[in-house]
């Protein structure tokens, strides 16, 4: 129980892969150091190296995941990979440590500015572009907030149709014979019919409710 208990309790699921890169790792690290002893870096600098080269693995591979500028980020991941695969192939015994080639030690002595060059353009690159286009667009949201503030208005709507009134058979026959004697009315006094807009004006209602009395009317 006590031995469930405490499997229970880590905060973290050891299983073979992990292990696999734990073990890949320190071989790595090592046959980087060895070569760098072997090119004629000593002390603290032959255990700088390997944690440079691990360094631009990285920073190519959050590149790569990134999803921005994977050419560069693959550029930079196959230099490093080619730096660690060179180091573990090196020290296999292909390649006499007591006797390192003049190329060799060249490439080692020159990895710093390599990886700091690496280095500085994944991390910095990225980030400049992405608050440049930040900026652009918060200026452009200010741009368009002053535009709103300005005064200056969106076109209004176009304008609603007007109802049309009811349908003849619908209308009062009440208020259609009291039309049809304010009409006979207007005709008596001038001698000609009664327009729409008299009869609107004489029976005080809508224009679309005269139209509909005069159609009735004719």
């Amino acid at each position: 129980m006590a031995e469930h208990s405490a499997s229970r309790a880590l905060p973290f699921r050891v299983d073979a892969v992990l292990i696999q890169a734990v073990i890949a790792a320190a071989l790595s690290f090592a046959h980087l150091h060895d070569l760098a002893v072997a090119a004629g870096q000593d002390g603290w600098k032959a255990w700088a190296y390997p944690v440079s080269v691990d360094l631009l693995l990285v920073a190519a591979w959050n590149r790569l995941r990134s999803g921005e500028s994977k050419a560069a980020g693959w550029s930079w991941f196959l230099v490093a990979l080619v730096a660690s695969l060179g180091a573990n192939v090196a020290t296999a015994g292909l390649l006499d440590l007591d006797h390192v080639p003049a190329w060799l030690r060249v490439a080692v002595a020159g990895w710093p500015a390599v990886a700091f060059l690496g280095g500085t353009l994944l991390a910095h690159s990225p980030a400049t572009e992405t608050s440049g286009q930040k900026e652009e667009s918060a200026d452009g949201a200010e741009e368009q907030s002053d535009t709103s503030e300005s005064g200056i208005r969106p076109p209004a709507a176009a304008p609603r149709p007007a109802l049309s009134g009811p349908p003849p058979d619908r209308l009062p026959a009440a208020l259609v014979e009291h039309a049809r004697k304010v009409a006979a009315e207007h005709h008596t006094r001038t001698g000609a019919p009664i327009d729409t807009a008299t009869l609107r004006a004489r029976l005080g209602v809508p224009a679309p409710l005269a139209e509909a009395i005069a159609a009735q009317l004719t």
